[in-house]
């Protein structure tokens, strides 16, 4: 080739190896076997083509947040996730935290030498459950959903009623540089939605602007495994959606599609997105000065309607609880209403209205 040493030609010190240096091509260039015509010749601009990257010395190391599984493991990866989606009727959210988690053991099984989800043994799983609680600091109940004895259950972290007046006072302050856009009617009403209805950060969302049903005061919302369900919103929280409907939400609506319908929408138009709701808790919470994510403000939506009366059965359907075995750990919380009932129903408590007489059965 043109310009290239002859195989047994020495090239001299301090000479850079050609070969690992970019290629280069000049635009307008004739053929090597051709000479350039006369009146021709133009400005030759080099175009660098980068040279291709070496290949790994050694496998790269799995991260440990991969979502795809090792290459034995595919077919059950994905016959897992159709399982998912369409026996268990998950959204993408759920979808893709189940995956995540799916193909991180298996790749644990691929390094310790297995092929097949069959070959998997319970002390292969113990030590990869030992990892997750070790390395990566997991809670018991965010690792497996395999039962154990040692599994504890953790209450959940509640507010006060007086701390809720206080959390949702702070976005009810206006600004006092307010812009043209009165945005913080769109941040009380999320956070009077999200106590007001126990909702879930996804779920509040995922909210249309037609699930919301003003005139009988119930919002309708989807839920884990695509389940719709109809909660109560009280008065405060139906105040606070129209104000910011008839106030805010026409000012952020481009009128473009780009809102796809929600009722909560972001400062360029679009449906709110979950790390924003985060954010904006954490702001009022910082105002009011408190310590709040999210789902505390749903942990004491079921609380305190437990407190104050609540079937245990309506607050699992309000809740959106598969099992009520879920919604039971609020009567752990608080331990006035166990006191009363206890105090109420036990016979050793209450005052009978007709003593046994001594010696008889009461029979």
């Amino acid at each position: 080739m043109g310009g290239a040493s002859p195989p047994d030609s020495c090239e001299p010190r301090g000479v850079a190896d050609t070969s690992a240096m970019p290629r280069v091509r000049l635009r307008n260039q004739p053929p090597a076997t051709q000479p350039a015509k006369p009146g021709r010749e133009k400005p030759r601009t080099p175009i660098e083509v980068a040279a291709p990257e070496p290949p790994p010395t050694t496998a790269p190391k799995p991260d440990s947040n991969l979502r795809l599984p090792p290459p034995p493991f595919a077919a059950d990866h994905a016959a897992f996730l159709s399982f998912l989606r369409i026996e268990c009727g998950l959204l993408p959210n759920s979808l893709d935290a189940y995956g995540r988690d799916a193909a991180q053991l298996m790749w644990s099984l691929h390094e310790a030498g297995l092929t097949s989800l069959a070959q998997a043994q319970p002390r292969t799983l113990s030590l990869h459950l030992t990892t997750l609680k070790t390395q990566r600091h997991l809670d018991g109940a965010s690792v497996t959903i395999l039962d154990r004895p040692t599994r504890w259950k953790k209450l959940p972290d509640v507010l006060s009623p007086a701390q809720v007046s206080k959390l949702l006072a702070a976005a009810a302050q206006v600004p006092a540089k307010q812009s043209a856009t009165p945005i913080h009617l769109r941040d009380r009403a999320l956070l009077e939605l999200l106590y007001a209805s126990g909702l879930r950060a996804s779920e509040v969302c995922s909210i249309a602007l037609t699930d919301i049903h003003p005139t009988i005061g119930v919002v309708r919302v989807t839920g884990k495994g695509n389940k719709q369900r109809l909660v109560p919103m009280g008065e405060p929280a139906k105040q606070a959606i129209n104000d910011y409907i008839t106030n805010c939400r026409p000012k952020l609506d481009k009128l473009d599609g780009r809102s796809q319908g929600a009722l909560l929408l972001s400062s360029t138009g679009r449906p709110l997105e979950r790390v924003r709701v985060w954010q904006l808790v954490q702001h009022y919470a910082k105002a009011a000065g408190l310590k709040v994510y999210p789902h505390m403000l749903r942990h004491s939506f079921a609380t305190h309607l437990l407190i104050g009366g609540a079937d245990l059965r309506v607050v699992q359907e309000m809740l959106g609880h598969a099992d009520i075995a879920t919604t039971q750990i609020y009567t752990h919380v608080d331990r006035t209403r166990l006191k009363h009932v206890h105090k109420q129903f036990h016979p050793r408590e209450r005052k009978a209205p007709n003593p046994i007489p001594p010696g008889g059965t009461g029979l």
